[in-house]
């Protein structure tokens, strides 16, 4: 058996909260009929034609996202491909977070190694997490999956696979990033939507 050589990632879409410009981790906000549109884009920008195994995130966003870009497909439910808690954040916008806590927003902006989302969860604990889901996801006997998920998910299961980092705000809503595996064994970025 060769194992799994072919992830696509794709984004959830807008949500009925805005997640374009409000911060939703852990919050289970529903897809907006913009969200659903998106993923219907995403579906057609999915190369190939068969995929052995669609997952999802277990936040409403993400999986109803998963029905419409694999319509008619099972869609397998993983608790750790949600988004990183945000702690006090959650629900706001960068300007409402600016307000409240300038200091800690200038840490975050600045890119401070150290920074952590104020009484949410470390990036460590995170990162932890979509490690352990997509251990499953490759012990899973798939050769290709679809994974929907959060762009924060996204972004850890593409750099941990490739070594490659993403461009800032990569993914975009319904954005979709295919990773695919060598015949060496490495994993690289293949084609993206934005």
């Amino acid at each position: 058996m060769r194992g799994l050589s072919r992830i696509v990632l794709v984004r959830h879409g807008e949500t009925v909260g805005q997640s374009s410009v409000r911060f939703y981790g852990s919050t289970d906000v529903e897809l907006s009929r913009e969200g659903r549109q998106q993923a219907r884009g995403a579906r057609g920008e999915i190369p190939g034609e068969g995929f052995d195994l669609v997952v999802a995130s277990s936040l409403r966003r993400a999986w109803r996202t998963a029905t419409i870009v694999a319509p008619g497909r099972l869609v397998r439910l993983e608790s750790d491909f949600r988004e990183i808690d945000f702690g006090r954040w959650e629900g706001l916008t960068k300007q409402e977070i600016e307000a409240r806590d300038p200091i800690l927003y200038e840490d975050w902006q600045s890119g401070l190694a150290s920074f952590e989302f104020p009484a949410g969860e470390t990036r460590a604990d995170f990162d932890r997490r979509v490690e352990r889901g997509l251990a499953r996801l490759r012990s899973s006997g798939a050769s290709s999956a679809i994974v929907v998920a959060h762009k924060g998910v996204v972004r850890v299961i593409a750099e941990s696979l490739s070594g490659e980092a993403l461009g800032p705000g990569q993914p975009p809503l319904g954005g979709v990033v295919q990773v695919i595996c060598r015949s060496d064994g490495r994993w690289h970025i293949g084609r993206r939507s934005s």
